[in-house]
């Protein structure tokens, strides 16, 4: 079966009493535009995006019939887990993980990295306060900014840590 879009979200859509069909998906495969997956009942499916980004979530749905819909599963993962206590330290966090070009996800107030070893050992020889973790990945943080562009009276997210940080 090829899908090349989304219908929606099960938390949004209303899906009647429609069975549903789960294709699970590990975090990291939730922008590629081609995949080829099969379902939990054992259907084959193919799912090409080239239209747009898919960025596939958590309950997404990408196909209906009359009877049955199959939706997508993003399947939990171990993940550090950080809730800081205030914008320094978040800053300061996102700064760390950015630095390293990892992945960054936001769910709830915490924010949550694929575990690795090393960003653990750096985490904790900073003194940061963390948790090893059960998570899914589902809200990853876009982070296209240019932090060395200055442009008077901005006042996106990055100049106001910037003015809060270097104020004294």
């Amino acid at each position: 079966m090829l899908i090349e879009e989304k219908f929606g979200n099960i938390n949004t859509t209303p899906i009647n009493d429609c069975g549903i069909d789960v294709v699970s998906i590990e975090w990291y495969e939730a922008n590629k535009r081609i995949l080829h997956k099969q379902t939990k009942c054992g259907i084959a499916v193919t799912l090409k995006f080239f239209k747009e980004n898919p960025d596939l979530k958590d309950g997404d749905i990408l196909w209906q019939g009359h009877n049955t819909i199959i939706v997508v599963e993003i399947l939990p993962c171990q993940c550090i887990v950080i809730t800081p206590g205030n914008i320094l330290i978040a800053s300061s966090v996102c700064y760390e993980i950015g630095n390293r070009h990892l992945p960054l996800f936001y769910e709830g107030g915490d924010l949550l990295v694929p575990y690795e070893v090393p960003l653990c050992n750096l985490l904790e020889a900073s003194g940061y306060q963390f948790a090893v973790q059960e998570r899914k990945l589902n809200n990853a943080i876009k982070t296209s900014v240019l932090p060395h562009l200055r442009i008077a009276a901005t006042d996106d997210l990055f100049n106001k840590i910037l003015q809060r940080t270097t104020s004294s």
